[in-house]
């Protein structure tokens, strides 16, 4: 029996919107046979000294460590907008890969993004898009939704064809039942196109 397909979930969540939308990625990849999935977060970072946490939170996904992105045949990425950016953890914990980079960890894996926001216009996609950067440093390859999902087309809350995004200012981290199915989707084409690629 062969190994099954390692997909990673990782993700920062301040408010817990973050964290609903992985779980919901995390349900779609493992609807693909002959997956594993972890579902992993970041800790907080101080802005004024070198923070130190606990080795396991108190509530929610184990910490990610530097092995479980080197270990994975796929990675979705999560993180709240911040000022149209990706959250000062999640890059925190990315500028902490450069030996993965330097040994081709993550090259020719699939991987794909989301983000969530207080407000409709928050910057959604412009976070997408750097979160894109430093997986494409690493010679990922990049996935998107494809319009051929039909809750893409009929979202009236989140949804880009960039990634999963969720509105969070009105429904206190419930998502939409497009951004649900949008999650679910995106979860099963990394791990699709992971199984693919290690096969």
């Amino acid at each position: 029996m062969s190994n099954p397909t390692e997909i990673l979930v990782l993700f920062y969540s301040a408010y817990g919107s973050t964290a609903e939308m992985a779980k919901k990625i995390a349900r779609g990849a493992e609807e693909v046979a002959g997956t594993n999935v972890r579902l992993r977060c970041v800790p907080p970072v101080s802005s004024v000294c070198e923070a130190s946490e606990a080795s396991i939170p108190e509530q929610g996904a184990p910490y990610a460590t530097l092995q479980d992105l080197a270990e994975c045949d796929g990675l979705l990425l999560g993180s709240p907008t911040h000022f149209g950016n990706m959250a000062a953890p999640l890059k925190y914990f990315l500028d902490s890969t450069s030996n993965e980079w330097m040994s081709g960890a993550l090259i020719g894996k699939p991987a794909a993004v989301f983000t969530a926001t207080a407000s409709q216009h928050g910057g959604q996609e412009s976070t997408l898009l750097t979160m894109m950067i430093p997986l494409m440093h690493h010679g990922m390859i990049i996935l998107g939704l494809p319009y051929s999902e039909k809750a893409l087309m009929e979202t009236t809350t989140g949804g880009s064809p960039y990634g999963a995004t969720h509105n969070s200012s009105h429904r206190n981290n419930r998502l939409s039942e497009h951004e649900h199915e949008l999650c679910r989707a995106l979860g099963r084409r990394v791990a699709e196109t992971a199984v693919k690629l290690k096969a």
